[in-house]
């Protein structure tokens, strides 16, 4: 059996997570400046060290940190003193920097197929007729072989569906040359954002996510996304697309005595704003179904009411900092939250 995680620590008592539940889910909530980041900190270290991979988006730049020992700060050996911590020696850990622009990173790309029809017209901002239109793209284009690869394919497949348009209408319904126009538009739009850098060959083997050290410590993943996340919808689509494809590719494990992979959703509340329900519905779908996979999430945001109920009813370890009340729907949910907490 493996031992609790040390997560944090009292006066009274260690604040432990036990690692068969941690494919749970979890949430990690708290105003800012509370201390969420070293609470990540922490809990990718004590992952790490019983050998379980973790992936963690960087939003703020301030968890590259982890791949170095730290010490030598008074004010922390101060603390370890208070605390009685008498055994606490610094180290780093086993880091690999992931960055989908290729900067700050191990480039991450996907082809166009691989993402799909539905988290595409999500990146692309499209409404519910020029999704309809996205998906007779890909329908004809699986149905004539045609590879979709990155963001060229798709422009030139669009224009040759536009010309065949009158053909198209038996087999697949109405196609507009507006939606067409639309979706060409929104292409133009992304290769401008430089989003065009995601997609390509060779396309990212999900399992380098899952790997150990020789020395048996889980390797953790950071994901430099100080300017993806300048594109909140990039950023989102983005993870939602790892979650999918991990759900799609990781084998059944039941219930392990430690999860396979630890994956942490910083600024979750991104994934939910503005997210059609069929969407809604597959996060809904991910988050139930991948804890057979061994795989657990952890959402990490200011408040609880920004994940929605239907999801944070799934999410069993619960990590809250300080929660500051400013609005008259900052104190209701403060006042849920406390009466949620068991006794």
């Amino acid at each position: 059996m493996v031992e609790p995680l040390l997560v944090a620590k009292s006066d009274a008592q260690d604040i432990v997570l036990l690692p068969g539940m941690a494919n749970r889910h979890g949430i990690v909530c708290g105003a800012t400046g509370t201390g969420k980041t070293v609470t990540i900190q922490s809990m990718c270290e004590r992952f790490s060290e019983i050998g379980t991979p973790v992936f963690v988006a960087d939003v703020k730049g301030d968890l590259a940190g982890l791949s170095q020992p730290g010490g030598g700060n008074e004010k922390v050996d101060q603390r370890l003193a208070e605390m009685a911590i008498p055994d606490y020696t610094p180290r780093g850990y086993p880091v690999v920097f992931w960055d989908v622009y290729g900067e700050d990173g191990h480039q991450v790309r996907t082809t166009i197929s691989e993402l799909g029809p539905v988290l595409l017209a999500r990146l692309m901002q499209l409404n519910d007729t020029q999704t309809g239109v996205l998906q007779i793209v890909f329908a004809w284009a699986d149905a004539q072989h045609y590879p979709l690869i990155d963001l060229k394919d798709l422009r030139a497949l669009l224009g040759e569906v536009a010309e065949r348009r009158q053909e198209l209408l038996a087999d697949y319904g109405t196609v507009s040359p507006q939606s067409i126009g639309a979706i060409q538009r929104a292409v133009l739009t992304m290769e401008q954002q430089g989003v065009d850098k995601f997609f390509g060959e060779p396309a990212l083997d999900l399992f380098d996510f899952v790997r150990t050290t020789p020395d048996g410590l889980g390797q953790i993943n950071v994901l430099s996304a100080s300017t993806l996340y300048q594109s909140p919808i990039a950023y989102s689509t983005f993870l939602l697309w790892l979650l999918s494809e991990l759900f799609e590719s990781l084998p059944e494990v039941g219930d392990p005595e430690k999860p396979s992979l630890v994956f942490f959703f910083d600024e979750a509340h991104l994934l939910f704003d503005e997210t059609p329900k069929p969407l809604r519905d597959k996060i809904e779908q991910v988050v139930r179904l991948i804890r057979s996979k061994g795989v657990g999430i952890f959402f990490i945001t200011q408040m609880p009411i920004d994940v929605p109920d239907v999801i944070l009813g799934q999410l069993g370890n619960r990590v809250e900092h300080a929660l500051r009340a400013y609005t008259p729907r900052d104190q209701k949910a403060i006042r849920a939250v406390a009466e949620t907490f068991r006794t």
